[in-house]
């Protein structure tokens, strides 16, 4: 089973990058500020049949992204 984590996961190219992924198979970690749009990335990939969970954190900030990959 392959897992990734994805910053900037909301939108744009992190968001692109997770239903890249979750179409590939992979279950994915869904990191980004902004809860509601992590939430809707969150349902993408399951609707592609993908496990994913959601982490909220700027990811400018990297003690915030050490809390969200724990």
């Amino acid at each position: 089973m392959t897992v990734v984590a994805i910053t900037g996961a909301s939108a744009g190219v992190g968001r692109a990058t997770a239903r890249a992924f979750a179409r590939d198979g992979a279950d994915v970690g869904l990191i980004a500020r902004g809860r509601e749009r992590l939430e809707s990335a969150r349902r993408e990939a399951e609707e592609l049949g993908r496990r994913a969970v959601v982490a909220e954190a700027d990811v400018a900030d990297a003690a915030q992204v050490e809390a969200a990959a724990q």
